[in-house]
């Protein structure tokens, strides 16, 4: 079949992009080989933090006695977590099946493995597709790391390990990144004994180290072992009895075994080579700043580009593509600030240059910091773990980065999002009056720690 525009993969960007572009009039065949949503709403985001939510809400009842409230015994009814959960992707798979539905006939959704057998053509299931735009939202998967004996053991990733129907009695986790440590604050919240196991010297190792200190704390705070700076030799076991085995010497026994070591884009069984898509080392595929492959007319959003794994990345990826598209694009994806949070309690998210970056790259930066408990809601609430920075450009006065580490870290990074993205100084939230007592107006206390800001 011939059409205007042929995507391969219904993920953030690949949805709103075939709607969209049918409803302006193209010819549009979406192709998707597993269920809608891709990563996001199958396996990340979307199952990730309604597990997370039920997590805390069994950690507050058990904590209640700090703000005077006993709740008595708290009991997790883990396979209701996963019932929760199940229910809640099915309610988002449901809604973007209604919405490509609703598309019409301008909009085709195939079913099945696609394979390039040549320039912007597309074979899925025995039918080769071509089109005039192709654009490739195929996403990524966990790495299987090189570990000795690791492929002879039931190892598990962020999927698989959210189909379990029954707690892990001890959960070890390789890898102390976004997912490892999401993923074991909440299955210590429902109960298990969990052990994480990473080669660098603090959790979250690309944040600022006193971020990292913060989480760290609070996972130990939780009971969660921490075993940092520390390499993994081999694995053995079965499932119930897992052995890692530590170089040095030593081991970690578990239940079960998470693996969190990173994710690599998925072009292994695409036919890139075929279709002229050129990739680099890591298996991600090249793009330009308007997302153009080295194949004419191909197009690449979202992870399997290999930039930052997000799924507000991928989101923006497809309005920026969109309008390129259809002739008025402006922008393209270098020229914008990307935040990000992780989901830990408290909550980690930054957007722009850390510390360390700008010293790498020789920026000049004033500096302010704060603890999370000077806010005065946070002491209110009881919520007072964290850290937070600024870095500030001293000539422009314009925001060079933020990173927090708070509670709902997640929604107060927005406030410096735009600011960044407009390029406006930071005198816009020092002249900005903030309701009081907020989260919020710890933000404008953090920026008023700068010194050219500070109140005599």
């Amino acid at each position: 079949m011939d059409v205007d525009v042929l995507i391969i993969g219904s993920g953030q960007a690949g949805v709103p992009l075939a709607t969209r572009l049918a409803s302006a009039g193209k010819k549009v065949i979406l192709v998707e080989r597993k269920e809608l949503g891709g990563t996001c709403i199958n396996v990340g985001c979307t199952p990730t933090k309604t597990m997370v939510a039920s997590a805390r809400a069994a950690h507050v009842a058990r904590t209640a006695a700090r703000l005077g409230v006993h709740a008595g015994e708290v009991r997790v009814d883990f396979p209701a977590v996963i019932d929760r959960k199940d229910s809640i992707v099915r309610q988002w798979r449901k809604g973007l099946d209604d919405r490509l539905k609703r598309a019409g006939d301008r909009l085709v959704l195939v079913r099945g493995q696609a394979r390039f057998v040549g320039p912007r053509r597309v074979d899925v299931g025995g039918e080769v597709h071509s089109a005039q735009t192709v654009i490739v939202n195929t996403g990524a998967r966990a790495i299987e790391p090189p570990i000795d004996g690791l492929s002879g053991v039931p190892w598990l990733h962020n999927g698989t390990l959210m189909e379990l129907r029954q707690l892990p009695a001890h959960l070890a986790i390789l890898g102390g990144g976004y997912i490892g440590c999401e993923f074991a604050q909440m299955f210590r919240r429902f109960g298990a004994r969990v052990t994480i196991v990473d080669r660098s010297e603090h959790l979250l190792a690309r944040e600022d180290p006193e971020i990292s200190a913060e989480v760290e704390k609070a996972f130990r705070e939780e009971g969660i072992e921490l075993r940092l700076r520390t390499k993994v030799a081999r694995v053995e076991g079965k499932q119930g009895d897992i052995a890692v085995h530590l170089e040095g010497g030593g081991e970690v026994r578990g239940s079960h075994l998470l693996v969190a070591v990173g994710r690599r884009p998925n072009t292994d069984d695409l036919g890139c080579d075929k279709g002229g898509i050129l990739l680099d080392d890591k298996g991600a595929i090249r793009v330009d700043d308007r997302y153009r492959t080295s194949a004419e007319g191909t197009h690449a959003v979202g992870d399997v580009t290999g930039g930052p794994q997000f799924t507000h990345t991928s989101w923006d990826d497809h309005r920026i593509l969109f309008d390129i598209l259809m002739g008025k694009g402006k922008r393209g994806r270098d020229g914008r600030h990307v935040p990000y949070t992780v989901f830990t309690d408290p909550q980690v998210a930054g957007v722009g240059l850390n510390e360390r970056e700008a010293r790498k790259k020789g920026v000049k930066f004033e500096m302010a910091s704060m603890n999370f408990g000077d806010i005065a809601r946070a002491r209110e609430v009881d919520e007072p773990r964290g850290r937070c920075k600024i870095l500030l450009d001293p000539d422009s006065e314009r925001i060079l980065g933020v990173f927090l580490c708070g509670a709902e870290a997640g929604e107060l990074i927005h406030i410096f999002v735009p600011l960044l993205q407009a390029g406006v100084k930071a005198t816009a939230i020092v002249d900005a009056e903030f309701v009081h007592p907020t989260f919020s107006e710890g933000m404008q206390s953090l920026v008023m720690r700068l010194e050219r800001y500070a109140l005599s």
